[in-house]
């Protein structure tokens, strides 16, 4: 049956309608986005200068000084993330890829879901329980462990989406030359998916760079330099976390200058990894 004008009239302008109330709701979630950065921007350029990157802090209540120890901290913490949670996560993405058809299976990828679901200061309360205690000192090791489980969902679930891009041509081709599976898997496989595993990468590591929470009940923090993985380290949240509650506006300014810096990061962090997945998804296609 042919619709008539005032039909397809009245069509159009549901269309236009919905058109702008999507566009309205991309507005509204845009303004909190915009105005955090806005304002943490006024707020960390006035504040930053050469010696937030080259100084300790100073003692409580002296003006001046920087988180040289805690930008250095954070960079440390995220080293021991990466060499705990990515061959977990990576590995297991390869198992739920390629042989992802079991119960087992199954399980595993509902766990990473719940996982990724679980907030960060019950992870924190469990490394503190399972390491801070038996070892009767907050430590570098402890944070670093606690932001690789945080990341081991998300490096997980990418890696296994990415390795079911890979065409199967390629692992028939690979095996029709007697090549063994696990080779298939290591040269063919995960050759052609690593762009995408990277960018997975990128973003698990985003996702934990702010994290403040697990790290007050493992890393919990140090104004000095530390060089052992057994002793309290220095992260920019957790600093920025202690300077914005304390009652020193120079402490209140540094807080801004490393919210800043913080976020950029993050933010750098995320938008390439997007970036890089965006362009991997086309080339998929």
């Amino acid at each position: 049956m042919i619709a008539s004008e005032s039909q397809l009239q009245r069509r159009q302008w549901l269309s236009h309608a919905m058109t702008a109330g999507a566009f309205l709701c991309v507005l509204l979630a845009l303004v909190p986005l915009v105005s955090v950065l806005v304002y943490i921007g006024g707020e960390g350029l006035r504040a930053i200068n050469l010696d937030f990157f080259l100084h300790l802090p100073k003692p409580v209540g002296e003006v001046g000084g920087g988180m040289a120890n805690a930008i250095v901290g954070s960079l440390e913490l995220l080293a021991l993330a990466c060499l705990f949670g990515l061959p977990v996560g990576i590995l297991g993405g390869v198992y739920l890829s390629e042989f992802g058809s079991s119960k087992f299976a199954t399980a595993v990828r509902f766990t990473a879901d719940v996982l990724s679901g679980v907030p960060s200061i019950v992870v924190g309360v469990f490394v503190f329980t399972l390491m801070v205690r038996p070892m009767h000192s907050f430590s570098a090791l402890a944070g670093g462990v606690a932001l690789g489980i945080l990341m081991i969902p998300v490096v997980m679930r990418t890696t296994e989406e990415l390795m079911r891009l890979v065409p199967g041509s390629l692992r028939e081709a690979a095996l029709a030359l007697g090549v063994p599976r696990w080779r298939t898997i290591l040269l063919v496989v995960l050759a052609n998916a690593r762009g995408g595993i990277l960018t997975g990468v990128m973003l698990a590591i985003a996702r934990v760079a702010g994290e403040t929470a697990p790290l007050l009940f493992t890393a919990l923090g140090n104004r000095f330099w530390s060089f052992s993985l057994k002793e309290p380290i220095s992260s920019l949240p957790v600093q920025i976390f202690t300077y914005s509650i304390a009652p020193y506006d120079d402490w209140h300014r540094q807080a801004w200058a490393g919210a800043l810096v913080l976020i950029l990061m993050v933010l750098s962090l995320n938008i390439a990894g997007r970036l890089a997945l965006r362009r991997r998804m086309e080339k998929a296609r």
